[in-house]
């Protein structure tokens, strides 16, 4: 097979997905779309995917997968080793569960186009955008903590002592967190041990945002 992943270097969601492919043991050919400067929304990108986001993973040249859950439940199915689902049915559901606390709660309230929509349309102030970001992120990390730190489940990592698609979302989640908005995280003890333990794998601490090698030396911009 081969992969061919459209995404953006401070994209959480595409994080996600380079996190499930090293994981995985797969390299794919990455085409990076400037967010920041709007080339999600060229004809030759809406084109990939219609709804102008990232990321979409093409696979042998076939029409592109999208939304980074529906791409890392793939992978996991066309590439069982290691799973990264839970193999009875509730421990997948928690598992799907804690995912989506992140990935679908927590982080589209933050993505570029709410932002643009913040300051263009409602003429939020920077300070007032920059509130809203760290409310909503936070919050995500603190629902996610309400279950990691009482559920009998939760191990080393999200469920048990194997990396799982939560962790993947968890990570994306705290790096939203510490690395772009500045919010104080020590009420979230749990999610930030678990953190420091997908930090340890090379999958994880390699895909960061900022450490790719498109990331400004300066700091990832708001």
């Amino acid at each position: 097979m081969t992969f061919k992943l459209f995404g953006f270097w401070r994209s959480l969601a595409s994080y996600r997905v380079r996190v499930a492919l090293a994981l995985k043991g797969l390299k794919a050919e990455e085409i990076s779309i400037n967010l920041l400067q709007g080339r999600q929304y060229s004809d030759d990108y809406k084109a990939v995917n219609p709804q102008s986001v990232v990321p979409a993973l093409a696979i042998d040249g076939g029409p592109p997968l999208f939304q980074s859950l529906a791409i890392l439940e793939y992978l996991d199915e066309t590439h069982p080793q290691p799973p990264l689902l839970p193999a009875d049915p509730r421990g997948r559901a928690r598992v799907r569960g804690l995912a989506m606390i992140a990935a679908c709660d927590g982080h589209p309230l933050v993505v570029p186009r709410i932002r643009n929509y913040l300051e263009k349309e409602l003429h939020v102030d920077e300070a007032g955008r920059n509130r809203w970001l760290a409310h909503w992120t936070l919050k995500a990390l603190e629902a996610l903590e309400a279950h990691l730190a009482t559920e009998r489940e939760t191990g080393r990592f999200c469920h048990g002592d194997a990396v799982t698609i939560a962790d993947i979302c968890l990570a994306s989640q705290v790096i939203a967190a510490t690395q772009y908005f500045g919010c104080d995280t020590a009420g979230v003890p749990t999610t930030m041990r678990i953190f420091g333990e997908c930090m340890k794998l090379e999958a994880f601490d390699k895909a960061q945002p900022m450490k790719r090698p498109e990331a400004p030396a300066s700091g990832a911009a708001h």
